[in-house]
């Protein structure tokens, strides 16, 4: 297993190139990767325009763990099973802060990661911001498909019978299976709103000139009020904060890469990241990981 807990991953956005293989986010990824088995898996071609990718751990542990995310701009679907309870689903919305789990004894979960905008062709009664910061039951958020009868007791059995075929098979390939066929059977409309808020997070992303609203709106040519209403609506986040988080992936991914007492060049970082100064790198750093850069560097173990 390589660093990223992935063998023979290849890099890629989601659009057909197979699963990303970086390690962002991820705090002490190290850690967890030894804790845990950890796997990104490509899904069925026609969901690849709205996912990165699915995501799929399982665990038997001695002793509890605690794991640590700086979450993506991306809505998760989460399907889970802790021990012998009952398996069980959930929409995650774009996390605002630290995300934090403790595992214990064994369990398994299998996410669907969405493309930042690509989720909401799957759920295009609201904006993707109602969900921002909130776990939600899918059938709060999806028409359930293969849900007998109407009502909240049909939803709440289609949705627990949606996670059981997710979840309990042990063959992996058959849970990449079920999760395409969950997500193919919500029969997802393209959008040309989602189309353009994906390019746009992605240049975002890989683009270092993309440091202010103004450049990304510039790009789009439209002003940023607009802009902000876009993200609202197919991001769940305003451009500003996307383009902070991926700064702050970023630097979490320098500072851990690093060797042991050869930590970044701090202030030469903050100003290619597009920080005025060192110090509001440091500030957006501990308040999204729990501790100062530095700090990080020395003991990646301890948000």
């Amino acid at each position: 297993m390589g660093r990223s807990g992935e063998p023979g991953a290849r890099p890629g956005t989601g659009t057909g190139t197979g699963p990303r293989r970086d390690t962002r986010g991820i705090v002490d990824a190290p850690e967890l990767f030894a804790r845990v088995r950890f796997r990104r898996r490509e899904p069925a071609a026609p969901l690849r325009a709205y996912l990165e990718h699915y995501w799929l751990i399982d665990w038997d542990l001695g002793e509890p763990y605690a794991s640590h995310v700086v979450p993506h701009p991306s809505v998760n679907v989460v399907f889970q099973r802790y021990g012998d309870e009952e398996p069980w689903g959930e929409v995650a919305g774009v996390g605002l802060e630290l995300f934090t789990k403790k595992l214990a004894g064994r369990g398994r979960v299998c996410g669907v990661q969405f493309r930042p905008g690509g989720f909401r062709p799957f759920a295009p009664g609201r904006p993707v911001s109602d969900w921002t910061g909130r776990r939600v039951p899918m059938g709060e958020v999806f028409a359930m498909p293969g849900a007998a009868g109407s009502g909240h007791a049909a939803t709440r059995a289609g949705a627990a019978g949606a996670a059981r075929a997710v979840v309990a098979p042990d063959d992996e390939d058959a849970r990449v299976a079920a999760l395409d066929a969950f997500l193919l059977a919500l029969g997802p409309v393209p959008d040309p709103g989602a189309e353009r808020a994906m390019a746009l997070v992605e240049l975002a992303r890989t683009d270092r000139t993309v440091r202010r609203v103004s450049r990304l709106a510039a790009v789009e040519g439209v002003s940023p009020r607009t802009l902000q209403r876009l993200f609202a609506t197919y991001v769940g986040v305003g451009p500003k904060w996307v383009i902070l988080r991926y700064r702050i992936h970023e630097a979490l991914e320098r500072a851990a890469a690093d060797s042991p007492g050869a930590e970044p060049d701090w202030a030469a970082l903050a100003a290619e990241l597009g920080y005025s100064d060192q110090a509001h790198l440091v500030r957006d750093f501990t308040t999204t990981v729990g501790v100062p850069p530095t700090a990080y560097a020395g003991y990646p173990t301890r948000p």
